[in-house]
């Protein structure tokens, strides 16, 4: 069965985010003043998989394996049919 998959990788409380801290700054020089401002990358895939569990499954082996550092990053998996 096909699976559309959402995985939003971001940096874990405490990391520098100088990406977001570049895009805060613009913002107020535009007049939207914000309190807090961070950046996550979103990953979507489609995948072939047995079912919803082996698609998170094979989803979370992907993060592990390349796309977050455990150390820096966190990440959310959202799994739809």
């Amino acid at each position: 069965m096909k699976y559309k998959i959402d995985i939003t990788i971001s940096l874990k409380g405490g990391m520098l985010d100088p990406e977001a801290r570049a895009i805060q700054h613009a913002l107020s020089n535009l007049g939207f003043n914000t309190e807090n401002l961070s950046t996550a990358r979103v990953f979507k895939i489609d995948l072939e998989a047995e079912d919803k569990d082996a698609a998170r499954a094979r989803s979370e082996e992907m993060c592990e394996r390349l796309l977050a550092n455990p150390v820096i990053h966190s990440y959310t998996i959202e799994v739809r049919e």
